[in-house]
């Protein structure tokens, strides 16, 4: 599974190896990024479904709680967009488009728990 995270202004693509997910924990959890004192969140973008790769699906990065939801059914996005913020641990993930696209369905709504890999959008 691949993932965008941005710090501060640079983007890291992370590859994780979704075979040794502990699904309990995060899939992040083995990832070392050079933190300092200034981060203060990260950035996810949500990556292709691995389900065939057509990219029809959001999927989380981890395991948490819906924060907030930023999209509904229909609506137009751009690259970039902000469709959720995931809580864990005390640490918001903000979950981005990949590209543009057009929500079908949104799966999830706030205070929602959610495991790694589940899907929380559904795309056209």
């Amino acid at each position: 599974m691949k993932v965008q995270v941005l710090i501060g202004e640079e983007v890291y693509e992370v590859e994780v190896d979704g075979s040794k997910i502990n699904h309990g924990s995060s899939p992040l959890k083995d990832i070392a990024l050079p933190l300092g004192p200034k981060i203060q969140s990260a950035v996810v973008r949500a990556a292709p479904a691995d389900d065939g790769g057509d990219g029809k699906v959001c999927r989380s990065p981890l395991a948490g709680i819906v924060a907030r939801v930023h999209v509904h059914a229909g609506q137009q996005l751009q690259t970039g967009d902000l469709i959720l913020v995931l809580e864990a641990m005390k640490m918001e993930t903000n979950i981005r488009a990949p590209r543009a696209v057009t929500p079908k369905a949104v799966k999830v709504a706030p205070g929602d728990v959610v495991k790694p890999d589940q899907v929380l959008v559904e795309f056209e």
